[in-house]
């Protein structure tokens, strides 16, 4: 366990917490909505710091992030709990449960490991990484000075508290959201009051100099009107222009909606048709291997310059600074591509031959609290 940098004393042994935009305001013994940021004596503890839930290596396009640095592979890691409570979600086993364990590592650790296994980066994600802000800073810090970069796959429900703690050491990150950022549809399927702090975090993070991705999970029949996806794109190209990449995935049957079929990739379409005709440059469809809508295409000319199937890339039409070899036009990406792209980018982490699954305990809980008595 670590005390929590992101969280404001209240007085009276209260804190908030300010990773994410719900602002839990916590008493002694208390915990927040995501179940692993908790009240002892007074001060926010993050409970599962060093704690991994999964790791592993993969393509960054799994995140996906497709225009910064493509064809490069990612150390990707994750802990337990979320600030959401998505019924769609095909982490839950991770994100929905508030456990406090995992595999116990450090820093130092991550950073070999990522390094012994030739990755360009890390990917804080599989669940929302805000919620282990303080572990995914401290191993952040600690990539830059190793030239490793760092990314995140998160929800963007952050406060400016957090994005800014996130800047000092976050490079690029995909925002993922849900049924066409339909209020209705996150309150009753995600448990989330407004999506309004959402957007307030892209244009954040833009202001930060962060790279940003967008992700939209399309829901059938319950997330998936074009009139909401117009109004989510408005907000969008308002903050980050036509370049950004924005990416349409196909929702799977899973967890509390197995009930509902996946969504058709018709619909997918309509709303791919929808962003181009807005005025985006570089729109995806995700979840469907082979589709057209995996390539990036120059937008001056109409040639591939990326092709792609699933997470793999198979063609390369670009100079090294990234202008179109066909036309010449300057393609929006960030970083380089990396020649890995011919490489295959998975590979098995067995992290238990490096350390120990530990569990959380009472005991570990009153001695925190006992140090803390000490302190005051």
């Amino acid at each position: 366990m670590k005390e929590a940098e992101l969280q404001r004393d209240l007085g009276g042994g209260v804190v908030m917490c300010t990773a994410c935009a719900r602002r839990c305001r916590l008493n002694d013994g208390q915990v927040g909505f995501c179940g692993v940021r908790a009240n002892f004596g007074g001060k926010l503890f993050l409970v599962v710091y060093g704690k991994l839930s999964a790791i592993a290596v993969d393509p960054i396009e799994k995140k996906p992030l497709f225009h910064f640095n493509p064809g490069s592979s990612v150390l990707s890691m994750s802990t337990y709990g979320c600030s959401w409570a998505c019924q769609f979600c095909q982490n839950f086993d991770i994100s929905q449960r508030r456990l406090w364990e995992g595999f116990e590592v450090t820093p130092e650790l991550i950073i070999e490991l990522a390094e012994s296994y030739g990755a360009q980066g890390l990917t804080y994600t599989y669940n929302e990484p805000s919620v282990f802000a303080e572990f995914a800073h401290d191993v952040g810090l600690l990539a830059r000075k190793r030239g490793l970069f760092n990314t995140f796959v998160t929800n963007g429900f952050l406060t400016d508290e957090a994005v800014d703690y996130l800047s000092r050491f976050l490079d690029a990150a995909t925002v993922d959201i849900k049924g066409n950022a339909n209020r209705e549809f996150l309150r009753k399927y995600s448990m989330v009051p407004d999506p309004e702090p959402i957007f307030q975090s892209i244009k954040e993070m833009r202001d930060k100099g962060i790279h940003v991705e967008i992700t939209d999970l399309v829901v059938p029949e319950i997330g998936d009107k074009l009139e909401d996806a117009e109004k989510m794109l408005k907000r969008i190209m308002d903050y980050l222009g036509p370049d950004v990449s924005i990416h349409f995935l196909r929702f799977h049957p899973d967890y509390k909606l197995s009930n509902l079929p996946p969504t058709p990739v018709k619909t997918l379409e309509k709303h791919a048709e929808l962003a181009r005709r807005m005025g985006f440059r570089y729109v995806y469809l995700g979840n469907v291997p082979g589709h057209k809508l995996e390539n990036t295409y120059c937008p001056n000319c109409g040639n591939v310059v990326i092709r792609r199937n699933g997470f793999q890339i198979l063609e390369v039409n670009l100079t090294e600074d990234n202008r179109c070899r066909f036309c010449g036009a300057k393609i929006a990406i960030d970083g380089k591509v990396w020649p890995t792209w011919r490489e295959d980018r998975f590979a098995y982490v067995p992290i238990h031959l490096f350390t120990k699954y530990t569990k959380v305990t009472k005991s570990d809980v009153e001695a925190v609290k006992g140090r803390l008595k000490g302190v005051h």
